[in-house]
């Protein structure tokens, strides 16, 4: 990956925004988004990190030009670009009330505002992101979503989509607190987020319980390690092939594979290895997705050895181990709400103290 500092990968991101996203039909602004939007100027940007960009447009995101752009370079800057539709960002308390939404607009993100609608949307969400009517109800966004993508577990689905259907909705767990901790709810480092959180409120304890459902509490920084260089094979036969489109695609690629592989490599070396493992079985998933549907059966077969070998590692190598987790993630969903309402309160109280 190119090393840079934030300020030149956000002129870039920038640049393309008024040289290409502009010029798009429908245009109505663009802003940052993402795990980045906090860093200074002169910080360098982090290992596996992109830049965040959002294009705001007038129609649906599924008509919007070119949908979906997803990871590309652009002035050596590693840019991701997700189109969305204006209207959900018409109604300042919708924007409010969604964990996913409300966080860029706690601050000054705004690339592009031809119609000053995104300055007007700021000036209304900015002073109220943090007050307790409107974190709860973000966190209860995450919690409620993390409930319906467990119940609705299809086990007839083809293996490494349920995989991806357990996993994903298990990890919005750590966006329950996240959200009630006013953190960026990101994606791919969750659960390092969820811990540094955790742990400057005195609830490790809670974070070990997180991992535990997850299933990697016990993982070793050497298993770990084995896992990602399995992976790194089955990530480059995933994107040699690859030719359907999936909602991922763009993290399937070379240009992706420091993110995938490089980032999560220097993840365990720091000490990460066992939140990593959440990031390590999604990847795993989507190139198995890939592969099951662009792939020569015998080039399927050698990759599946070493899917199977992590998710036996995570106490997940049936469909019934799987679908027993996901029972046990939601029977545990009520004690991580009252851990974010405990995070709320002491933030709240923090704040009238001073």
């Amino acid at each position: 990956m190119v090393s840079m500092d934030m300020g030149t990968a956000r002129a870039a991101a920038s640049d393309w925004v008024r040289s290409r996203g502009s010029r798009e039909p429908g245009f109505r602004g663009a802003y940052f988004a993402g795990s980045t939007v906090g860093l200074p100027d002169a910080a360098p940007v982090p290992l596996g990190s992109d830049i965040d960009v959002m294009v705001v447009t007038e129609g649906p995101a599924n008509e919007a030009p070119g949908g979906k752009l997803g990871k590309f370079r652009h002035q050596a800057a590693l840019i991701e670009v997700t189109h969305l539709p204006r209207e959900l960002l018409a109604d300042p308390e919708r924007v409010l009330a969604s964990y996913h939404l409300a966080g860029p607009f706690a601050t000054d993100t705004v690339i592009a505002d031809p119609t000053g609608k995104l300055a007007r949307l700021r000036e209304a969400v900015a002073p109220r992101f943090a007050e307790p009517v409107w974190v709860r109800r973000r966190f209860g966004e995450a919690a409620g979503k993390a409930e319906r993508g467990l119940r609705s577990l299809d086990p007839a689905a083809p293996w490494p989509r349920l995989v991806m259907s357990w996993l994903f909705p298990t990890g919005v767990a750590t966006h329950v607190l996240l959200a009630a901790g006013l953190r960026n709810p990101t994606v791919r480092l969750r659960y390092v987020a969820v811990r540094e959180l955790l742990a400057a409120h005195g609830l490790l304890d809670l974070h070990e319980e997180l991992l535990a459902l997850l299933g990697s509490a016990a993982l070793t920084a050497e298993r770990a390690e084995e896992h990602l260089h399995a992976l790194a094979g089955t990530f480059d036969a995933a994107a040699h092939v690859a030719r359907t489109p999936f909602p991922y695609s763009s993290d399937l690629t070379p240009a992706a594979r420091p993110i995938a592989i490089d980032a999560s490599l220097a993840l365990i070396r720091s000490g990460a290895h066992r939140e990593v493992a959440f990031w390590l079985a999604a990847t795993f998933a989507r190139c198995h997705t890939v592969l099951d549907a662009d792939a020569p059966e015998a080039r399927r077969r050698a990759s599946a050895p070493a899917f199977d070998a992590l998710l036996a590692d995570l106490g997940v190598g049936t469909r019934g181990d799987l679908l027993a987790r996901a029972d046990a993630v939601l029977a545990h969903l009520p004690r991580v709400r009252e851990a974010a309402e405990g995070i709320l309160q002491a933030a709240a109280a923090e704040m009238s103290d001073t």
